[in-house]
């Protein structure tokens, strides 16, 4: 058993366009300038309206001028916003080429993060899921100290965070990386050869270098010269431009060295570092728009890690 539905009760267009330009510029001859068309055929448009809706009429007429009846002015405010709702829609459509507008993502990453790794990718992002517009913006501070509202927040972890829910997406180590161009002037062939080479640090890490070169067995090694950075991708581009030996991410640095511009020459010792997790207020998770970028970003850590570990 099927159920029909109610046609709308809809008067004509034409009618409807008379009514509104005559009520709103008090003038049957400027709505009919208006319109293109004659006065008498305002006028006509008008009497099928009045016909069509019946008793009480819309117009009080005399011999030099219209006024609105009190029906007439209670159908002027129901049909005048509707007309600009649908000017809007046919102009929308026409910029558009009738495309359905993209469903709007506010993202906030980490700034070397979002250099290094994420704006690399985002364009494959953008092919798979033209529907959904990304804004991106790039912050350091915690989750809490946020000033804004977004769908997604990027940060280091596992933490926890009232009111949100998170997901691990790409995981990472720390290990010395230079450029090729590095190595043939000054070989790295053992650990110790690290004492005659410049290294790099970065001042939110200080102790990277001295954590590492522990682990190694070479606490005491002292190199032949340090530079310190603010920055973590500033550190990274000075390591691909050869000024000394940084301290990699391995998620950070994994398409330079997969491009040949950084090698590892330690790759058996390296630091744990924190991974990183999409944190969602809770309840967004399940919205489509969100759980798409999640499962994006998940499957691009995965080929990343790939990429990293065959470097």
């Amino acid at each position: 058993m099927s159920l029909s539905v109610p046609r709308r009760a809809l008067p004509p267009l034409n009618a409807v366009r008379a009514f509104e330009a005559a009520a709103r510029l008090g003038s049957f001859k400027e709505a009919a300038i208006e319109l293109g068309v004659t006065h008498g055929a305002i006028s006509q448009q008008i009497r099928l309206l009045e016909d069509r809706l019946g008793a009480p009429a819309l117009f009080w007429r005399s011999t030099r001028r219209i006024t609105l009846t009190p029906a007439g002015t209670a159908l002027l405010e129901e049909i005048g916003p509707a007309l600009d709702r649908i000017s809007a829609a046919v102009q929308r459509h026409r910029a558009t080429n009738g495309a359905v507008p993209a469903a709007v993502l506010r993202v906030n990453a980490l700034a070397t993060f979002s250099m290094r790794w994420l704006l690399p990718r985002l364009s494959r992002f953008r092919d798979e899921r033209p529907d959904i517009e990304v804004r991106l913006t790039t912050s350091n501070d915690p989750i809490d100290a946020l000033a804004d509202t977004f769908d997604v927040v990027i940060r280091g972890g596992p933490d926890s965070f009232h009111g949100f829910a998170s997901r691990l997406f790409l995981s990472e180590r720390r290990l010395p990386v230079c450029s090729p161009a590095l190595i043939a002037k000054l070989p790295l062939n053992e650990i110790s050869d690290l004492a005659q080479h410049t290294l790099l640090n970065v001042t939110s890490m200080p102790r990277l270098w001295r954590d590492w070169l522990r682990q190694a067995g070479q606490a005491r090694l002292t190199p032949a010269g340090t530079l310190t950075f603010d920055h973590f991708f500033l550190t990274i581009q000075a390591a691909i431009d050869g000024l000394g030996v940084a301290m990699g991410p391995t998620a950070l640095i994994g398409d330079d060295a997969a491009a040949g511009r950084l090698i590892m020459p330690f790759p058996e010792v390296s630091l744990p570092a924190r991974s990183y997790f999409a944190y969602l207020p809770s309840g967004s998770e399940r919205g489509s728009q969100t759980a798409a970028f999640c499962d994006w970003l998940e499957k691009e850590g995965r080929q990343s890690a790939g990429s990293a570990t065959a470097a």
